[in-house]
């Protein structure tokens, strides 16, 4: 298992980005965004409203424990991006730092993803984190792109549908 830092209240920051935790008050626009089908149609399916809940509460949880999770992301006007961070996953046996992503459709192709994705392998690696990992649906080009934005690379396929992780040391 990977040991894991302290809380700590920093969050990311970026140029056309703010970062901020998530709160209950988020679930419509978490509810929407993670039940859109062109945002989840990668994942199995788009979760219900009930499982955006579980999604805030499981952030909520990740803050409290290690200091980060998925942050919203809002532009600087205010308006609601999606969600972006950081949450420890296990893949095959092995615990490492991901960075997540989902943005709204209406704001998907200006940079936004590969943007607050960045600002969060800053984040980690100012946290003193030594390995960042994205998990990427072989389809899901768009999001492998972000994660070469990032300087992750192609390091392993796994599972049935050959889920790609793509990584990198942070210096």
């Amino acid at each position: 298992m990977v040991e894991r830092e302290p809380s700590s209240s920093e969050r990311p920051s970026s140029e056309r980005l703010r970062f901020r935790e998530m709160t209950m008050d988020d679930l419509d626009a978490m509810s929407d965004l993670l039940g859109d089908p062109e945002v989840m149609a990668h994942y199995p399916r788009p979760k219900t409203r009930a499982e955006a809940q579980a999604w805030i509460e499981w952030n909520l949880a990740n803050y409290a424990r290690d200091g980060f999770g998925l942050w919203i992301i809002e532009d600087l006007e205010g308006r609601f991006v999606g969600d972006c961070g950081l949450t420890w996953q296990r893949v095959e046996g092995r615990e490492d730092l991901e960075i997540g992503y989902h943005v709204v459709p209406a704001m998907q192709g200006r940079g936004l993803a590969s943007e607050g994705a960045r600002a969060c392998r800053e984040l980690a690696r100012r946290r003193g984190i030594e390995r960042l990992i994205a998990i990427v649906h072989p389809d899901n080009r768009a999001s492998q792109r972000v994660a070469e934005k990032c300087g992750l690379v192609l390091e392993q396929e796994f599972g049935d549908q050959r889920f790609r992780v793509y990584a990198a040391a942070l210096p």
